[in-house]
């Protein structure tokens, strides 16, 4: 079954709702993109390295290539720290109306702070705002349905927490450092006082500039596209999780998945350790609904009744039971010390390289819209926030070697944490960075925009927690 066929099944009344919401998760992603372009754009601007409207256009491409290169070739781990924040089976359980309900509120709460903080100017986190909106939704359904705060995998909320907290005091202290360092290597005074007049950096610091703007535009679109792509997921999961079960990039995957789990039984075998119970029937019942399958289409077509007569959906069943072995298996490494290490490694290697996929996939025309979502997106709107960053962050306009500390710092910070799966704020590394250069310089910074700026950091979350729960309790009462 195609995407289109999928669509087609949905009745008329969720199926207008489906398409709104991916209207709505494509604007967030185009919003995210002028909202951060700030962060790339300022100072090839500010320091007259290259015009305005070069520099975003420039920016957006590569914001492009970051999200389309990153996905395809490196996988989407920083996508899947967004979805599994919100317990999938969630989407999956709840009832069909609380589910849209659920996708609708986490969209629109994203796409309205993010909008309002960009009129005012405040370079806000996109990453605060969507994770605090899937957090609001898990938690107001959850108190909704009465289950404690079970709505919410507060394991990942708290690991991704921790990203975003520590990201924007490594910005702040290594461009600080990184700047300093420059000032012992590169004695030019010019490199460290504003422009004045027409005076433009010399050809090898513009050199270096345009390279930290690309490096920063590159790493962008590497994990906040990702975001955008974690958020498109929920929405094709919330609205048609059964196709979305298992990979639809790669559905010739069936016999590979049977060799894995015979793989798995075999490496416990040959370790002499005995295969936990819980593995042993998930791997059962993959060999044999799997057992001669060519294609993982198939199971859509096959019929199945439970012990009550009710009907099976034998692709649902079957990512569940990749998942318990995924999840098993990771629970088994982190035991190392209890298992040989040789097998541990065999374990590691099956899951990664051949469970993990069939589950954990984006569909390439997901990839795409994305991309081109946040690259387009890049090229608009840029004006409002990269006043802030250049001019009100410090007591004079950013200089040459801050501009280029900054942004090299933020490059590498957000490509780190790509290599890390973790969601971080490119505005809040950049913008510490910047302020963390002020302070290096003895520039000096301007408190009431920092105070802004830190309060409206403190408020992102707890405020799109707020509206996203509030949202979903009005839609809920709408929808009985």
């Amino acid at each position: 079954m195609s995407f289109w066929d999928a669509a087609a099944s949905l009745p008329t009344g969720p199926l207008l709702i489906f398409v709104l919401a991916l209207v709505v998760a494509f604007a967030f992603e185009f919003i995210n993109g002028f909202h951060d372009t700030a962060n790339a754009v300022t100072t090839v601007i500010y320091t007259r390295t290259l015009p305005a409207t070069p520099a975003v256009v420039y920016s957006g491409f590569l914001n492009f290539l970051g999200a389309l290169i990153t996905v395809l070739f490196f996988g989407a781990a920083v996508a899947f720290s967004i979805v599994n924040l919100l317990p999938v089976d969630l989407l999956i359980d709840a009832r069909s109306d609380a589910a849209l309900v659920m996708v609708l509120a986490l969209l629109l709460a994203g796409v309205a702070w993010n909008l309002g903080t960009w009129y005012i100017g405040l370079p806000v986190s996109s990453s605060h705002t969507l994770i605090g909106s899937i957090l609001g939704v898990g938690i107001a359904n959850s108190l909704w349905e009465r289950t404690g705060l079970s709505g919410v995998n507060w394991a990942k909320a708290g690991e991704v927490g921790l990203g975003l907290l520590l990201s924007p005091l490594v910005g702040f202290i290594l461009a600080a450092t990184l700047l300093l360092l420059m000032k012992q290597v590169l004695k030019e005074p010019r490199l460290y006082k504003p422009p004045e007049g027409d005076d433009r950096p010399p050809r090898w610091v513009r050199v270096v500039l345009i390279l930290t703007c690309g490096g920063v535009s590159f790493a962008h679109g590497s994990n906040d596209g990702q975001k955008g792509m974690g958020l498109l997921l929920l929405v094709l999961i919330g609205f048609m999780p059964v196709h979305y079960a298992l990979t639809v990039n790669r559905p010739e995957m069936a016999p590979e998945l049977v060799q894995a789990a015979e793989a798995i039984r075999s490496e416990f075998a040959r370790h002499q350790v005995e295969l936990p119970a819980a593995i042993d029937a998930d791997l059962a019942y993959l060999q044999a609904k799997l057992a001669g399958r060519t294609n993982l289409e198939e199971l859509a077509t096959l019929e199945e009744k439970d012990a009550a007569g009710n009907p099976v959906n034998l692709r649902w069943e079957t990512r569940q039971a990749i998942f318990r072995v995924n999840r098993a298996l990771k629970a088994l490494e982190a035991a190392l010390a209890d298992y040989p290490p040789a097998l541990i490694n065999r374990l590691k290697e099956i899951r990664t390289q051949q469970l993990t996929p069939a589950i954990e996939f984006v569909p390439l025309w997901v990839v795409i819209g994305t991309a081109l979502a946040l690259g387009i997106g890049t090229c608009i709107g840029y004006k409002r926030i990269v006043i802030t960053v250049a001019e009100k962050i410090g007591k004079t306009h950013l200089t040459y070697g801050q501009g280029a500390a900054a942004e090299a710092v933020a490059a590498a910070t957000i490509l780190g944490a790509d290599f890390a799966h973790l969601p971080v704020s490119t505005t809040q590394v950049l913008s510490s960075g910047v302020a963390g250069t002020m302070a290096a310089n003895g520039s000096g910074i301007q408190g009431g925009t920092c105070r802004k700026i830190l309060l409206a950091w403190i408020l992102t979350l707890p405020a799109c927690v707020t509206l996203a729960a509030v949202l979903f309790w009005i839609g809920r009462l709408i929808v009985g």
